[in-house]
């Protein structure tokens, strides 16, 4: 191989690999328990029916009578309903809910601290709004990831805490370990009612 060619390979490497680094930035998180074909499915369904069907699909079987499957069930359900509100296509919808597991397995599983989920939100942002002519067209314009901002920021950030306890307390051991005392009015022998309070022809039977 002649000095000239090496050189030009040499040249070309760092480019290429540029643009194999700029492509795994762009990756974007795609939600793995709903394929896009039963996501599209999903954005014709009516409310009730998205909770039914959502609650199979997470295995949030016991929502009726847990807490924390209640709140979880609705986390899910209120960001698939946004995302059709937004009129999202099915693979805006499924980084959408993968961007709100994200941010709540970080909580459950990792303990994050408010900032640092913040940093994580941005992260998987950047990658769904990044585009060049080497990987094509970006996932969400600058209006689209406004909107999903202000969601994510009313929906979760701004209640962090609540999350954060949602996680850490079981609300199950706190209602059966507490002790309430209840007086109850007992008397042997029952209590005409007031005259005035019901018809005379009541009262007088």
């Amino acid at each position: 191989m002649s000095g000239e060619a090496i050189s030009r390979e040499k040249r070309e490497r760092p480019k290429e690999k540029d643009n194999k680094l700029e492509k795994e930035d762009c990756v974007f998180l795609q939600f793995d328990a709903l394929p896009h074909q039963r996501i599209q499915e999903l954005l014709g369904k009516t409310g009730d029916e998205l909770q039914s069907e959502l609650k199979e699909s997470l295995g949030f079987r016991s929502y009726q009578s847990c807490m924390k499957e209640a709140a979880l069930l609705d986390y899910y359900v209120c960001g698939f309903w946004w995302a059709k509100e937004a009129n999202f296509t099915p693979i805006q919808t499924s980084f959408t809910m993968a961007v709100l597991h994200m941010l709540l397995d970080n909580i459950r599983e990792k303990q994050m601290a408010l900032v640092e989920n913040v940093m994580e939100f941005a992260k998987a942002l950047a990658a769904a709004c990044c585009s060049s002519t080497s990987y094509q067209n970006s996932l969400l314009d600058r209006e689209e990831a406004t909107a999903l901002i202000s969601y994510v920021r009313n929906s979760l950030f701004q209640k962090y805490r609540l999350y954060e306890l949602l996680f850490t307390t079981s609300r199950e051991e706190l209602l059966t370990g507490t002790e309430r005392t209840v007086e109850v009015f007992s008397c042997p022998d029952d209590i005409p009612p007031l005259e005035e309070g019901i018809s005379t022809h009541l009262y007088l039977q």
